[in-house]
């Protein structure tokens, strides 16, 4: 009988998962912060945590750089989550702390707008949706998946 070894580390691929986190940022008026992406349209800010950052820390940085909005997380709403694209997206509701809108190159416009007049804008893929239940206290803890 022969034994054969088997290198496990070479047949290791790493996973090709995409996490990313978005802020729903209301201010004291009730208004929501939404930017005007080149390629998606009006959405809320959010994109692609980074290797050794939270969920929160990703949501916070990314509304920075692309607001110039400091948030301050105010609670977790949920996750979609598009399984034949690997993509979990984690939602979470902040309100403005500080900053100055200023646009990025991920962002051509920036400003609060009211709730519904922002649903009508907002018309990329299930952005609209993402924000809709984010609104909705009763849903959370959500888990969408697409």
């Amino acid at each position: 009988m022969s034994i054969q070894k088997h290198n496990v580390a070479s047949d290791f691929s790493p996973p090709k998962h995409i996490l990313s986190a978005a802020a729903i940022v209301l201010n004291d008026q009730g208004e929501i912060l939404l930017i005007k992406g080149p390629r998606r349209g009006w959405e809320m800010p959010g994109g692609q945590v980074e290797e050794g950052e939270s969920l929160k820390e990703a949501a916070i940085r990314e509304a920075k750089e692309e607001t110039g909005i400091d948030i301050r997380i105010e609670k977790f709403c949920g996750v979609f989550q598009n399984v034949e694209g690997s993509i979990c997206n984690t939602l979470f509701l902040a309100k403005p702390v500080g900053g100055i809108e200023t646009t990025s190159a991920e962002s051509l416009e920036v400003a609060f707008y009211p709730v519904a007049e922002a649903l009508t804008m907002v018309t990329c893929k299930n952005f609209r949706e993402r924000i809709e239940y984010c609104l909705d206290s009763s849903s959370h803890p959500f888990y969408i998946e697409f």
